[in-house]
C-alpha cells in the first residue's frame, strides 16, 4: 500500500461561507481570562478543526483582530463565530439562557473524569478553559452545572490550556459525531 501526504488543494476543505453554513458541533467555548494570544489563536484553530458553534472571550482575553493571534489562527478568527464578554459570569448567564449546559474543565472535588462523560446528543454545551496559571475562577465554579477532568498519569499538574481543549473538543467530537 502506497502511502502519500495529501497536497492542500486535495484536502476539499470547506470555505469561510461554506464553513459559516455548515451543521456544527453543539459546543461553545468559552476562554476564562487567557492571557496568551498565542493559546487564544490555537484555541480558534482547533474550534474552527472541530467545527464549534462559537467562542465566548472574556475578561483580559484578547480580541481578533491581532497579529499575535493570527499567528496561530491562521485565519480560524474569521471562521469562527466569537464575542466579547467584560465578565466570564456574563457569558455562562447568556449561554445558559440559550440552553447550554455549563462545564468547566478543571481539576476539582467531584469532577467527572473526561473519558467517563458520556454528552447528550440533544444537549448543547458550554466548555469553560481558564487562566493558564489559576484555570477557572472561583467565582465562575460557583456557577456551573457540571465539571470535567482529564486524567493525567505524568508528574506535572496540568496541560498546557491549548492541549486540553484539542482533548476535550476531540472527545465531544468523536462522542457526538464520529460515534
Amino acid at each position: 500500500m502506497e502511502i502519500r501526504k495529501l497536497k492542500l488543494d486535495e484536502l476539499n476543505r470547506a470555505s469561510v461561507d461554506e464553513f459559516k453554513e455548515q451543521d456544527k458541533l453543539p459546543v461553545a467555548v468559552i476562554l476564562d481570562n487567557v492571557r496568551s494570544m498565542h493559546n487564544i489563536g490555537s484555541i480558534f484553530r482547533t474550534s474552527d478543526g472541530f467545527a464549534v458553534e462559537q467562542i465566548c472571550l472574556c475578561g483580559i482575553t484578547a480580541q481578533p483582530p491581532h497579529r499575535e493571534i493570527e499567528k496561530t489562527a491562521l485565519g480560524a478568527t474569521l471562521s469562527v463565530n466569537w464575542t466579547y464578554h467584560e465578565t466570564t459570569l456574563e457569558a455562562v448567564e447568556k449561554l445558559r439562557t440559550e440552553g447550554y449546559q455549563i462545564i468547566a474543565v478543571e481539576q476539582a472535588q467531584n469532577s467527572t473524569m473526561l473519558n467517563k462523560f458520556t454528552p447528550a446528543p440533544t444537549q448543547k454545551y458550554a466548555l469553560i478553559f481558564g487562566n493558564e496559571v489559576n484555570g477557572v475562577s472561583d467565582e465562575v465554579m460557583q456557577k456551573i452545572d457540571a465539571c470535567i477532568e482529564i486524567p493525567q498519569f505524568g508528574t506535572k499538574h496540568s496541560f498546557n490550556i491549548v492541549v486540553s481543549a484539542g482533548i476535550v473538543l476531540w472527545d465531544f467530537f468523536a462522542k457526538l459525531v464520529v460515534g
